[in-house]
């Protein structure tokens, strides 16, 4: 199986602005959304790709990885993060991710697109899946043996595909997918689950606006973009905005951008003329304006600081 075959391929474009967008593509035959893998399994199939040389990407699906030995590094929106055995990686649709090699990094590798999990289910685990959730989990140290257990058996069950029919080979993973789930939003850091389960319409409207706007941030900047997405009025889409935060649409989107370009001007160094084509600014001029409306500072004064406070390597 190559990397060309499982996901839409990566722009070979050099610099800042070629960060590819993948999509869901797992092996033939794998059922339904959901894949199951190893971290070592996985690596050795790809000795070459996506880390060497280590490239950013973003995907519409959810990566979801247990270190049960060694330890993982992972870039997700442009820090790196450290996972340590027992705790839980979790790099959401939209997000900015770079690989590293693993080194002695093992455990489960699950990945599966938003609309594998039950619209109830889903309400019930938005603040687990909401994009501002943490991306490293330490579970509670009584649900850690049981999340890693239960992982194993999901992996256990996507390798017994043909063993029996397919509906119901897909039901168990599901239900073993779901059960994890449950059972790891009660880590630290996350809100009670049920708590953004109001199961209003505008509520799950708002939520599915934010899938979307973590999606296209960088090229749809109207409300009337994702109005049309969601099949249904700007008028709508802004009640349900206002809601859910005080905000406005474009307020919302703009503060998503801002946020982006401050990550990528601080953390990741880029020049804001980079940052301008990657968030789809008509050229730098405007893109300064914008920042400058925004946080008083011109993005080269924003960088310069973020520069100068940053721990020495």
């Amino acid at each position: 199986m190559t990397v060309g075959k499982r996901h839409s391929g990566p722009s070979r474009q050099a610099g800042p602005d070629a960060v590819p967008l993948f999509g869901f593509r797992p092996p033939v035959g794998t059922p339904y959304g959901l894949e199951v893998n190893t971290v070592e399994d996985f690596f050795a199939r790809h000795a070459d790709w996506p880390w060497n040389p280590p490239r950013p990407g973003r995907a519409t699906f959810h990566y979801l990885i247990t270190v049960t030995e060694g330890e993982l590094q992972h870039d997700v929106d442009y820090v790196t993060r450290t996972v340590a055995p027992g705790q839980w990686l979790w790099v959401r649709p939209g997000h900015a991710q770079c690989w590293h090699p693993p080194g002695a990094a093992r455990g489960p590798f699950i990945l599966f697109e938003p609309d594998v999990l039950r619209p109830d289910l889903a309400r019930l685990l938005a603040p687990l899946t909401a994009h501002d959730a943490p991306a490293v989990l330490s579970p509670h140290p009584d649900d850690t043996a049981w999340l890693q257990q239960t992982a194993l058996q999901l992996l256990d069950e996507h390798r017994a595909l043909g063993r029996r029919p397919l509906d119901l080979h897909h039901a168990l993973r599901r239900s073993l997918l779901e059960s994890l789930l449950l059972r790891l939003a009660n880590s630290p850091g996350i809100a009670p689950v049920g708590t953004a389960a109001a199961g209003t319409g505008r509520a799950n409207r708002y939520g599915r606006f934010l899938d979307l706007l973590e999606l296209h941030f960088r090229e749809l900047h109207q409300a009337a973009d994702y109005a049309e997405l969601l099949g249904c009025s700007v008028r709508t889409l802004s009640r349900a905005a206002r809601d859910a935060t005080g905000k406005g649409v474009r307020e919302l989107i703009d503060d998503r951008r801002l946020l982006e370009a401050r990550r990528l001007l601080g953390i990741a160094r880029w020049d804001a003329r980079a940052v301008a084509v990657h968030l789809g600014f008509t050229d730098a001029a405007n893109f300064g304006r914008f920042f400058r409306d925004r946080t008083g500072l011109t993005p080269v004064a924003f960088a310069a600081g973020e520069a100068t406070t940053a721990p020495a390597p």
